[in-house]
């Protein structure tokens, strides 16, 4: 996030962009809540399928799935037609307005409506309404990234945010909010393949020797793969071994088939986790790692903020801390790494990331701290990009409209989007393990539109095979107007029901992001 959660109830105006924020993120939501309730903020929600948040918003847009860049190009072309633009920011701090300008051109109001089915004049409304805003600020998730279009998305979102100039201030910006409690830690600390610690690239030569000469070592000069790339390579025996810690791939990404056959062939495959989750399951080793009440550590959450967890209990059986395993399987390989504790390895991290350098366990026992954060006298940063941005002047990008990888067609008529659900998160794997969670909701259920429902035949509970070009399972129906007619929604929490058995692997040609909220499907009646 550029800014920070609690600049949220701020906003004067807030677009909440593919994300069920009341379900995904509750605390975040009460701040939505909060803005909308005691300041009167306008709150636009988009998205395909109707969310507990559009019941509460000024304007809900509903769009076709894999439309975004035409709606927030046409949402830029109405501020620039209307002269609607920060003229002052644009003109200091930005670069390649003309070409965005030519760009955006052809994006009239009419023109997006016809192809994601927002009404013309609502677009025009909810431009205005951004562009004139004293603070804007939009939250968006992975509604807009899980497409093969997702870095066009985000860049359309950054034009967005840059041309009415709300952005480097408070309760504005530009707020992704992170899917899992330490996925943002995950990347600071460099679980990327392209970067060290702080997003350092791998393939800068001044970058390499700081790390090769703190760790004693010689490193790779070029990025490594993503985590699709690792599957495919397995699939084609160019990988010869994985090491997966807390995670759960055979249900949480995308082509369930393909992800089982490129870990089966795999030489050796090891899995770190708290439980036996199905991909555990096909380890030749399964490591038994702590859970966040068995060791200590930081956290870094979705605003960038550090913060302490302390270990409550001892770690139950033979299970260990992660960093403790991870300290052992190197030093069994060759590579001494001995760390006294997680204090130790924060004070290195701070050593070797500049927005981690003032970021250490004696400051973060009065609180957490938000990086940037160089020095030890440094307060944090609240939110980004305050008088200029990281690569001096923000660049607009020209994008087009690109179709989805996958569209409905005669045979597969339906189109499938997958996300999230209150009750449940990610594969399960702790939550279907909390009786009372799973007691509330211990089935998945395919969402199906009135009208389709009626066309199929179908009713609440029916048992329907959906299938794709990749794989089909049963589910049972819940009709509900929640989905627009011609689509479909499932969540991905379910084992019974793997909906990750029928999406595809096509990915995003940046970010490598595969496409899960696009996947033509029909629906058999069983």
């Amino acid at each position: 996030m550029t800014n920070s959660i609690k600049e949220i109830a701020d906003a004067d105006f807030i677009c909440v962009f593919g994300s069920n924020t009341t379900e995904t993120h509750p605390i975040i939501s009460l701040q939505v809540k909060k803005a909308v309730r005691e300041k009167g903020a306008t709150l636009v929600v988009i998205d395909p399928r109707q969310t507990e948040i559009s019941a509460i918003a000024n304007h809900y847009l509903q769009l076709k799935a894999g439309t975004d860049v035409v709606l927030l190009n046409a949402l830029a072309n109405v501020i620039i037609a209307e002269g609607l633009w920060d003229k002052e920011f644009v003109s200091m701090r930005t670069e390649g307005f003309d070409e965005l300008k030519k760009a955006v051109e052809p994006f009239t109001s009419e023109y997006a409506a016809g192809i994601t089915g927002v009404p013309a004049n609502t677009i025009r409304e909810v431009a205005r309404g951004y562009a004139k805003a004293k603070n804007a600020s939009i939250l968006y998730t992975m509604g807009i990234t899980q497409h093969v279009t997702g870095t066009d998305n985000v860049l359309a979102v950054a034009n967005l945010a840059m041309l009415a100039g709300h952005i480097g201030k408070p309760s504005s910006g530009v707020n992704p909010l992170r899917g899992q409690n330490n996925v943002q830690g995950a990347c600071d600390m460099g679980g990327l393949p392209n970067v060290y610690t702080g997003y350092q690239k791998v393939d800068d030569p001044a970058v390499q020797g700081k790390f090769e000469q703190a760790w004693k070592g010689s490193l790779p000069s070029k990025p490594g793969l993503t985590l699709g790339e690792m599957l495919d390579e397995a699939h084609h025996g160019k990988l010869k071994g994985l090491f997966i810690l807390g995670e759960n791939p055979i249900l949480s990404d995308p082509d369930y088939h393909h992800v089982v056959a490129s870990l089966k062939h795999v030489d050796f495959l090891v899995v770190q986790d708290i439980f036996l989750t199905e991909t555990a399951q096909l380890a030749d080793v399964v490591l038994p790692g702590a859970s966040f009440a068995e060791k200590d550590g930081t956290f870094s959450n979705t605003e960038r903020r550090v913060q302490r967890v302390r270990k409550a209990i001892d770690p139950i059986g033979n299970s260990k801390a992660d960093w403790q395993i991870i300290c052992e399987i190197a030093t069994a390989m060759g590579y001494r790494m001995s760390y006294e504790s997680p204090a130790a390895i924060m004070k290195e991290i701070a050593s070797l990331t500049p927005s981690y350098g003032g970021i250490t366990y004696e400051r973060l026992e009065e609180g957490g701290l938000q990086w940037p954060c160089p020095t030890a006298d440094h307060p944090g940063t609240p939110y980004l990009h305050v008088g200029k941005f990281s690569r001096g002047l923000g660049k607009f990008s020209a994008l087009a409209y690109r179709l989805p990888a996958e569209l409905p067609d005669a045979e597969y008529p339906f189109l499938l989007n997958t996300g999230r659900r209150l009750f449940h998160y990610h594969t399960g794997s702790m939550t279907r393990r909390a009786s009372g969670l799973d007691a509330i909701c211990p089935e998945e259920f395919l969402e199906v539109n009135p009208a389709d429902a009626t066309k199929l035949g179908v009713s609440d509970g029916d048992t329907v095979k959906l299938v794709s070009r990749r794989g089909e399972l049963e589910i049972k129906v819940q009709v509900t107007d929640r989905v627009m007619p011609g689509t479909v929604f499932a969540s991905f929490h379910f084992a019974e029901a793997a909906i990750n058995k029928l999406t595809n692997t096509d990915r995003d040609p940046v970010a490598k992001t595969p496409e899960l909220k696009v996947c033509a499907v029909k629906i058999v009646k069983a």
